[in-house]
This record gives C-alpha cells, sequence and structure tokens, in this order.
C-alpha cells in the first residue's frame, strides 16, 4: 500500500468508529443524526481509480452497517455517493488543474468545495433515508430527517476542513 492509500485507510477507520461510537447516538430535535462516515467519500483525489473509489465507500458503508444495524442501507449510500464523486468533482474544477488534486477549501476553494461536499451529503442522505423509510408514508418525518442530517452533516464537515486549513 502505498502512503497515500495507509492515510485514506487510517482517516476511513477513524470516521467509522466515530460514526458508530459517537454519532449515531446523536439525535438532534429527535430528526437530525450527524453521517460523518460520509467524509471520506468526499475527499478522495481526482483520478483516483472509479474502483478503488467504489471498493472503499462500500467497504465503509459495510462496517458501519455492521455496528449500527442498518442492514445495507449506508452501504448502498456510500457506494452511490462514491459512484458520484468523481463526476461531481468534476463539474467544479477548471480543466487545467492538477491531475491528482485532494479535494478541500484550499486546493478548490470555500465555495466551490462547499457546494461539492453539499451535494454529496444531499445525495447520501437522501439515499439512506430513502432507503430506511422504504415508503413515503411518513413525508415530512423523511423530509426533516434528510434536511436535518444534510445540515448537521455539512456542518460539521466545514468545521473539519477549517480545522484542516490551518
Amino acid at each position: 500500500m502505498r502512503k497515500e492509500e495507509l492515510g485514506h485507510l487510517g482517516l476511513a477507520v477513524l470516521f467509522c468508529l466515530l460514526q458508530v461510537l459517537v454519532l449515531n447516538h446523536i439525535h438532534l430535535m429527535r430528526c437530525a443524526t450527524p453521517l460523518l462516515c460520509v467524509y471520506p467519500a468526499i475527499i478522495f483525489q481526482r483520478n483516483y481509480p472509479r474502483w478503488a473509489i467504489l471498493l472503499w465507500c462500500f467497504a465503509i458503508g459495510l462496517t458501519v452497517d455492521i455496528f449500527s444495524d442498518t442492514p445495507g442501507m449506508a452501504a448502498a449510500s456510500m457506494t452511490l455517493t462514491g459512484f458520484v464523486q468523481p463526476t461531481l468533482m468534476e463539474l467544479f474544477l477548471p480543466r487545467d488543474c492538477d491531475d491528482n488534486l485532494h479535494p478541500s477549501m484550499n486546493t478548490m476553494g470555500t465555495a466551490k468545495f462547499c457546494w461539492f461536499a453539499f451535494f454529496l451529503i444531499l445525495l447520501y442522505c437522501l439515499c439512506f433515508f430513502s432507503l430506511e423509510a422504504f415508503s413515503f408514508f411518513h413525508l415530512m418525518s423523511w423530509i426533516t430527517a434528510v434536511i436535518g442530517s444534510t445540515a448537521v452533516t455539512f456542518v460539521l464537515v466545514v468545521v473539519i476542513e477549517l480545522t484542516r486549513l490551518r
């Protein structure tokens, strides 16, 4: 394994542990759960092999599923997020940027990174809570869960990125 892959493995393990041991037990106003396990999917570098992104995201999601009693919901949501991440990142990058660019506020700029992260987090939350509800009979609780969890997760990702800037 390369040094970069070991760093990503450590980050994935850290965020999986944080999600399973701490964040799954936080339910702000009974609707918003921070889903920070999506952060490793956001920061895959440009031109990282798509198959590897999908494998990493599936493994992260499966780990969260195993320890959170969410059968397949996190794995499916993370795999979808990993599938969309490279395409979405290309929309926010100029054509002449570095091939090995790591998405962050430093490299992409604050506004572009925030929009990029917001769309990936929203996609993850939409997929996750749609699979959890498996119906739209309780539409308002589904909408509040998606909006609340997206907002809380987005704020945490921005805070993490701001601490990385220093």
